[in-house]
């Protein structure tokens, strides 16, 4: 690990500083999340607004 101290900060290179990035399963779950989102809308519109 590269990881050094300078003052009192932490100093970390690009590769590490990365290291916490978002891969294809926090995507999948927003595409879901986003996807049920509209479907509850869509039953809760057609159940109280549709006449």
């Amino acid at each position: 690990m590269a990881t050094t101290r300078e003052q009192n900060r932490i100093v970390e290179t690009p590769t590490e500083a990365r290291q916490g990035e978002p891969g294809p399963s926090v995507a999948a779950l927003l595409a879901i999340s986003t996807g049920l989102a509209i479907l509850i809308l869509a039953v809760v519109w057609f159940v109280f607004f549709r006449t």
